[in-house]
């Protein structure tokens, strides 16, 4: 199957390669069908693109890359829709915004996925954490292709 986006044309995806978020993104709730891109000009950053909506999609790394102690402490109740067994622990990313010139992103607000089950859930975190970490490094790869 293919997805037709704004940003990268015509990409190719399988049936699986689709993650759903039942409660969608925040600001996003409608949209509920995303697929994790890979960035082939930097394999740091990801791209979750909307299956319904060409134009809508979000650049995304490891948040530990730019805090490597971040930890998501959130209730239980919260990781209910990623169905994670006492196994698994989520995917951990979050978003990547443009704020004054500079890069940020949200420790706030992470995006958790089950990639067994390719189930995801946006959070917002207990404790304190920033809403926008500005970033000036070259992140790390996440993940080689998409």
């Amino acid at each position: 199957m293919h997805v037709h986006t704004t940003r990268f044309g015509s990409v190719a995806i399988q049936a699986d390669d689709i993650i759903l978020f039942p409660q969608g993104l925040f600001a996003f709730a409608q949209h509920r069908h995303w697929v994790l891109l890979a960035d082939s000009a930097n394999a740091a950053v990801g791209w979750l693109q909307s299956i319904n909506d060409p134009r809508l999609t979000m650049a995304v790394v490891s948040p530990r890359r730019f805090s490597p102690d971040y930890r998501v402490r959130v209730a239980r109740k919260q990781l209910g829709p990623l169905q994670l067994d006492q196994a698994n622990r989520p995917f951990v990313l979050t978003l990547v915004s443009h704020h004054e010139d500079q890069l940020t992103i949200n420790l706030k607000a992470p995006v958790l996925i089950n990639l067994d089950r390719r189930l995801g859930v946006q959070v917002i975190v207990a404790d304190e954490q920033p809403l926008r970490l500005g970033v000036a490094q070259t992140p790390e790869p996440i993940r080689k292709t998409a």
